[in-house]
C-alpha cells in the first residue's frame, strides 16, 4: 500500500482528471491499489486541507470548485508521471524559498529538489533588493546539481526565464515577454522573477550546486504590493481567476527547467521574447550609468550593448532600463 501522503495525492489527480463526474469508491480504490476506508480517510484529509471533496453514498466522490489550496498533496498530484522533481517541500511561509533550499541542499538534497511556498517574509532579488512576496503568488526554489565548472552556471537564468514563459503559455494561456537578465513582463507590468545562486569549491572552482529562486505574481491582488513598487508590479490574473492552481504552476515550471537543463536550447526563444533587444537603454550595476543601444544577445546570453561614443560591449551582469531613443547618439 502506498504512504498516506502518496494516497491524497493520488486521489487528489483521479478527482483532477475525472472533472465534473463523479467517481464511485470502489473504482477509485481499484484504481488507487488501496482499500475503500483509504480512500475514504485520504478524501478527509483533503477535506481538511481545505479541498471541497464532495462525497455522495449514491455517486461517489467529485472535487468541487475552492480555493487554491498549497498543500504537499496538490504539489505531488500536479507532477506529472516519472517526474524528473525528486523531494517536495510545502511550506506556508518561509523567509526565503532560496534560503531553504540552499540549506536542503547543504544536507545533501539532490538535483530536483523544490522547495515551494505560499509567501516569503524575506524574499530577495538580485543586487540585495526585496522581493515582494505576498499571497496568490507562486514562489519556489529549485536545487540543480548540474556538475562543471562555475562558469557552466552563466545560462541557467536564461533557462529558467524560457521555462517560465512556457510554463505560463501552457498553463495560463499568458505570453510573457523577458526584460535580460532576470525579469518577466506581461502588458507592460513586471509579474515575475529570478535569482539564481551558485555554491562552489573554492579550492577547485567546481559547482557544487545551484539554487534558482523563481516568483510569478498569479493571482496576486493589486493591493498586496506596497507604493514602492506597485507602479511596475502586475500579476496575471485577478484573485480566483487563474485557470490553474499555484502547486500545477510551480510543477509545470520546475519540470520545464530540469527538461530543458542549464546548457539547454533556451536562446532562440530567450531572444524572441526579448524586451530590450532593439531598444536605447540606461545601464546601471556597472560603474556610472549610461545610455547604450541593445543589438542583440550571444551564444553566452551576454547583452550587446553600442555605446553612445561608438564602441561596443557585452554585459555578462547589470541591469538595464528601456528609454526613449535620444535625440543624438
Amino acid at each position: 500500500m502506498p504512504p498516506r501522503g502518496a494516497t491524497q495525492a493520488a486521489l487528489l489527480e483521479a478527482l483532477r482528471r475525472s472533472g465534473k463526474e463523479p467517481l464511485s469508491g470502489q473504482k477509485l480504490a481499484q484504481d488507487l491499489g488501496v482499500s475503500r476506508a483509504a480512500v475514504h480517510k485520504a478524501a478527509q484529509a483533503l477535506q481538511k486541507q481545505g479541498y471541497r471533496i464532495e462525497a455522495s453514498s449514491g455517486l461517489g466522490y467529485r472535487l468541487g470548485r475552492g480555493g487554491d489550496v498549497l498543500s504537499q498533496a496538490a504539489l505531488e498530484a500536479a507532477l506529472a508521471p516519472g517526474s524528473p522533481v525528486t523531494r517536495c517541500y510545502v511550506y506556508g511561509e518561509v523567509d526565503s524559498t532560496n534560503r531553504t533550499a540552499h540549506t536542503l541542499a547543504g544536507e545533501g538534497a539532490p538535483q530536483g529538489t523544490l522547495v515551494l511556498a505560499g509567501r516569503q517574509k524575506a524574499g530577495r532579488g538580485r543586487l540585495g533588493r526585496t522581493f515582494v512576496s505576498p499571497e496568490g503568488g507562486v514562489y519556489l526554489s529549485l536545487i540543480l546539481r548540474p556538475g562543471g565548472e562555475i562558469a557552466d552556471s552563466l545560462t541557467v537564468t536564461g533557462c529558467a526565464a524560457v521555462a517560465v514563459c512556457r510554463a505560463v503559455a501552457r498553463l495560463c494561456g499568458r505570453q510573457l515577454a523577458i526584460k535580460w537578465v532576470n525579469d518577466l513582463f506581461y502588458k507592460g507590468k513586471k509579474v515575475a522573477g529570478i535569482l539564481t545562486e551558485a555554491v562552489s569549491d573554492f579550492e577547485t572552482g567546481r559547482l557544487e550546486f545551484l539554487t534558482v529562486g523563481i516568483g510569478v505574481n498569479l493571482a496576486t491582488p493589486a493591493e498586496a504590493f506596497p507604493p514602492q513598487v506597485a507602479p511596475v508590479a502586475g500579476s496575471l490574473f485577478p484573485p480566483g481567476q487563474a485557470p490553474c492552481s499555484r502547486a500545477e504552476l510551480a510543477a509545470a515550471i520546475a519540470q520545464e527547467l530540469l527538461a530543458l537543463g542549464i546548457r539547454g536550447d533556451y536562446l532562440p526563444e530567450y531572444r524572441s521574447r526579448s524586451l530590450v533587444v532593439g531598444h536605447y537603454l540606461t545601464v546601471t550595476g556597472d560603474g556610472e550609468p549610461y545610455t547604450a543601444f541593445a543589438r542583440g544577445i550571444d551564444e553566452e546570453g551576454r547583452l550587446l550593448i553600442t555605446l553612445s561614443g561608438g564602441g561596443e560591449k557585452a554585459l555578462r551582469y547589470g541591469e538595464v532600463s528601456i528609454r526613449p531613443a535620444p535625440g543624438s547618439f
